[in-house]
């Protein structure tokens, strides 16, 4: 043992034993104040109130698997106006978390880090990172939305009368 450790644990040789990204997952999981859902043994699934996700409640799904754990979101469903190209362009500026599209057109939030080494702090930045993104997507996409109701042409109808074309035209 070297110095410093055996300063730490008062010359008595004891040294803690490694712990597992299963146990340190469960323990950070459970400090959470919204409900944790166990899936099975290595899975677990969490659900973020409205306030706290962007206006929507946000369920992310933990998993670890190949010495990753690895969290996944939800974060706009089929239909917003978000450009997919965007979205590679957003997975080059990140870092841990990427965004992906389903085939209908729902956007996800994928996010990884390896098991060695994991600690609370480094699960703490993972999801941090998730929610982020899934809440800086939501935003995104709610003001792309609103800026195309701003400049939509009105509803016409039989009322309107014939569309008449601009002299500049």
């Amino acid at each position: 043992m070297d110095e410093p450790a055996q300063r730490l644990s008062g010359g008595s040789g004891v040294q803690s034993a490694p712990v597992s990204a299963v146990e340190v997952l469960e323990a950070y999981l459970s400090g959470l104040p919204g409900p944790v859902r166990r899936l099975a043994h290595a899975e677990w699934g969490l659900t973020l109130e409205p306030e706290a996700a962007g206006g929507h409640p946000l369920d992310v799904g933990i998993r670890i698997a190949d010495e990753l754990v690895r969290a996944q979101a939800p974060a706009v469903p089929a239909g917003a106006e978000i450009d997919p190209w965007l979205l590679l362009h957003w997975n080059r500026q990140t870092r841990l978390v990427r965004f992906g599209s389903t085939r209908s057109g729902d956007i996800w939030v994928h996010a990884d880090t390896p098991v060695a080494g994991l600690d609370e702090r480094g699960v703490d930045r993972l999801l941090g990172l998730v929610v982020q993104a899934a809440v800086r997507t939501r935003e995104y996409a709610a003001a792309v939305t609103e800026a195309a109701a701003a400049t939509a042409e009105p509803a016409r109808s039989w009322l309107s009368g014939p569309t008449r074309r601009r002299a500049d035209d």
